[in-house]
This record gives structure tokens, sequence and C-alpha cells, in this order.
């Protein structure tokens, strides 16, 4: 058995782990890159990517489909699926070559090919011939689709994202499980390039959503266009070479119906690619899905001098995030024992249906939760409704529904959420707002060009406004001496 004693081992080659890498080889470290599967990014091979690839033909098709809104008459397009997935594998193989260009710059030496197992603290086994030592350590192994087994009912007929973005054309139908990020995408996208798609889920909820309003708003809008059922009641009856054959109760006729789908396409969340670790060697203390107790400001595991990152730990489980983590965990694992909190940004994330969905700083639960916990502190919500806002009537858009909440004592802005036209670009406009720290009058002092989408967001902003001015008579009298 060869031994190679290094300062620091990283486990997994994805966004987080070369984030990870890079920042301690800058601080001088003698570090090791391990990686079992292949080196790249869950974005870039079957993820954020790909997936925004598909949505693009998607939306070209939708425009075909809607032009007659403005006049404009499209009869005869059709949609050819091994032309749509042509690009989209193509693409993405390009994306994906991005990556690895900047792997294959890496040093030889620091790249180990393997599946590591921890041994205890110090040691990691990789593969049957070599054991790593190292002073520290940072996890980032990434995660994997999580598939509830009444869906294994479906055998070879199951896929998950990985599979779809390899097809060659695309199939007739598909019954998506799951109505979170990755199943309100692809479902969608799949219906608008002319696939049969049933959406089902479970719990009501629809991708990241907590504020019931706007809840209420995404079921409608998407309930309007495609079949969707967050509270499913489905079996799977049998799978074979002819298909999937799915029982469900379809709220729409209040019955239940029977139908075939050629895939089944599971999009039911993410576990942390943990299981191969061993971790029950180390003195780490584990949650209840075996992942790693950790500081989201350090990424440090305890006391210890084992650092997680990226995905697996089901933190932020998103690209931009990941590489923070990994920066940070790199910084620390070279300062060992001297451990410090890294840069977090404000949280935004990014739903890219459509209309898509956005969340910037503090949820609707979170806020909630946060004001509550300040003695007469009420939550206060400002609103726009993007029916009849300007610019989104003009571009035929103009559906969805945006939120602001702020604390009545700073007047700051905590966090949105919303469904509309160009919620990627609000979400960017909020979060740096609430990053620097801005109070609602400031906000409204900022330039509102016309017509724009923007000046929905001021809507709101004055809807937010009025309603923080209401509040305020009512804490001064609470405030009053007995």
């Amino acid at each position: 058995m060869q031994v190679r004693k290094v300062d620091l081992a990283v486990i997994g080659g994805g966004t987080a782990g070369l984030a990870a890498w890079r920042a301690a080889n800058a601080k001088g470290l003698n570090a090791v890159i391990i990686e079992g599967g292949p080196f790249g990014t869950t974005c870039a091979r079957v993820g954020c990517m790909p997936s925004k690839l598909l949505i693009a033909a998607a939306e070209a098709a939708h425009a075909q489909q809607h032009a007659a809104l403005f006049g404009v008459h499209t009869q005869g397009y059709q949609v050819d699926g091994q032309q749509v997935m042509h690009r989209v594998r193509t693409e993405r193989d390009r994306f994906v070559g991005f990556v690895l260009r900047g792997v294959d710059n890496l040093p030889e030496q620091a790249k180990v090919l393997g599946y590591a197992r921890f041994l205890n603290d110090r040691q990691l086994q990789v593969g049957d011939e070599l054991i790593i030592e190292a002073d520290r350590f940072v996890i980032a192994t990434g995660s994997s689709p999580a598939i509830p087994r009444p869906l294994l009912a479906a055998k070879e007929r199951l896929i998950i994202n990985d599979d779809l973005f390899d097809w060659h054309d695309l199939p007739s139908s598909v019954a998506v499980f799951g109505a979170g990020v990755i199943g309100l995408e692809l479902g969608q996208a799949l219906h608008r390039l002319g696939v049969r798609v049933k959406l089902f889920s479970l719990g009501g909820l629809i991708g990241p959503i907590s504020d019931p309003v706007i809840l209420a708003e995404a079921r409608k809008i998407f309930a309007e266009e495609m079949y969707i059922d967050v509270e499913a009641q489905t079996e799977i009856l049998s799978s074979d070479d002819q298909g999937v054959l799915i029982r469900y109760f379809d709220r729409q006729t209040q019955s239940w119906q029977q139908e075939h789908f050629d895939y089944v396409l599971a999009a039911t969340g993410r576990k942390a690619n943990v299981d191969g670790l061993a971790l029950a060697n180390t003195s780490l203390a584990l949650d209840a899905r075996g992942v790693p107790l950790f500081d989201p400001q350090s990424m440090q595991c305890g006391e210890s001098a084992i650092f997680l990152a990226g995905d697996v730990n089901n933190d932020k489980p998103l690209l931009h995030e990941a590489a923070d983590e990994g920066r940070i965990a790199g910084e620390n694992a070279a300062n060992w024992p001297e451990v410090s909190p890294g840069l977090r940004r404000t949280p935004m994330s990014v739903v890219f249906s459509q209309p898509q969905i956005a969340m910037a700083g503090l949820s609707y639960a979170q806020a909630l939760t946060l004001v509550e916990s300040q003695a007469d502190q009420p939550l206060v919500i400002g609103e726009v409704d993007f029916g009849d806002q300007g610019r989104s009537r003009v571009m035929g858009v103009n559906k969805g529904r945006l939120r602001l909440y702020a604390c009545p004592s700073s007047q700051r802005l905590l966090g949105a959420e919303m469904i509309g036209p160009a919620a990627e670009h609000l979400a960017h406009l909020l979060a740096w707002s609430i990053q620097a720290e801005q109070t609602v009058p400031k906000l409204l002092q900022m330039p509102f060009y016309h017509p724009v989408i923007e000046e929905g967001l001021r809507t709101a902003l004055r809807d937010l406004a009025a309603n923080l001015e209401a509040v305020q008579p009512a804490q001064a009298a609470n405030a009053l001496p007995a």
C-alpha cells in the first residue's frame, strides 16, 4: 500500500472542490484534489447549463405559439426534437470542455483519481493501493438525485435529469414527479416543446416559494398552461418496453385515470454524496442524514480540521454559493487552526420557468420568524400585481406578483419572493439593495426608467413605504410609558 503525505486533501472535483484547492494552493499548501468520477461541475454537465439550453428551445417554441397575440401568424412551425437535443448536447459538451480545460491546467501531481474513504481523522484510503495522510481535509463530494421507492416501479423507464440531457430525440410523453426547481423547469420546457407532460408532486409546494400569496399565484399560473397537481395521488401500475402505466386522481374531472407515458422523470430532490466516505471512522458529529455538522460561515466541521463545502452540505445548493463555500473552506483549511467566517453574500435564487420564480434576501418564512422574535415588530409587506403593469402588458408577459418584506423599526428591506417577468433581473437588484442595507425610502430615491418592468418594483416599494408609515403611529403608541 502506497502512502502519500500532503497538507490538504480535497475530496471532490466539482465547483466547490476546485475552488477549495485553488484557495489553499494560493496560500502555499501542498494540496491534492481527489475525484472518483469525471472532473467538472454538476452545473455544466447535468444542471443549470443544459437545462437552460432546453428552456431556450422551449421559449422559442412558445414565442411561435403565442405570436398571434401581436397579430403575427406563424402557421406551420414545427419542433424538430433531434435538432433540439443535438444543440443541447453539443453546447453542454462545450461548457463542460471549458471546465475540463481548467482542470487540465492543474498540476498532474495535484490530481488523484479514485474514490476516497476515511480511515480516521488524518487518513484517507483511495482505491485499493493508496493511503493519503493529511493535516486537513475539505469534503466537496456534491449531491445526487434522491429517488423515492415507489418510483422504482418504473424500472428502465425511470430517468433523472442526467439521462434526459443525453437524449437524441424528444419522447412523446413524460410523467414528471416533483415540482421543485428541476421538475418545474424541465416539465414546462418539455411541455412547450410538444411533449405530453403531467407533473405530479406532494406537499402543495412549488419551487422554493414560502409566501402563501406567491404560492397561490404560482399554482394558478402553471395550472392554466399545463397539467400540474402538487397534492397528487398516483400509483405506477406497470412498466415495460411500451412505457409506464400510471394511475392518478384527476382533480379536474374528480375521477381516477390511467395513462401511459414513455418515461417517468424523478425530480424529487437530492441527497448528499456521503455514503461511501466512511465518516463513521472519524470523530465528526453527523446529522440524521449522515452529513457532518458544520458552521455555514466558516465551513468547519466542529473543531476539527475537516471542512464541508458545496452541494454536499445542502445549505445553499447553487453554483455561486458552492464557489464561495469552496473558497472559504480552502482558505480556512490553509489557515487552520486559525479559522474565521468567510464572506457570505445575500441569498438569491431563480427558477427559470416562465414566468420566472425568484427569491432575494430572507424568504417570507424567514422574515416572519425574524420580526416576530422582536417585540412589537410586525412584518410589513408591499406588493405589485404584474397583471396590469405597463411594460409587462406591452410584451404580453403580464402574469405574476412580487412581494417585498421590511422591518418597521429600521425600514430596511429584508427580502422578497416573486413570480413574474424578468424575475432574474429584479432578484439581482433586490439582493444588491439588501446587501447594501438600503432602506425603503432610499430605494424610492433611485431612478426608474419608463417604460420598463422595473417600474413594477417601484410600485411594490411605494406600497411597502405606505404600509411602513401606517405602522409607525401604532409603534409609537406602544412605546409610550403607562
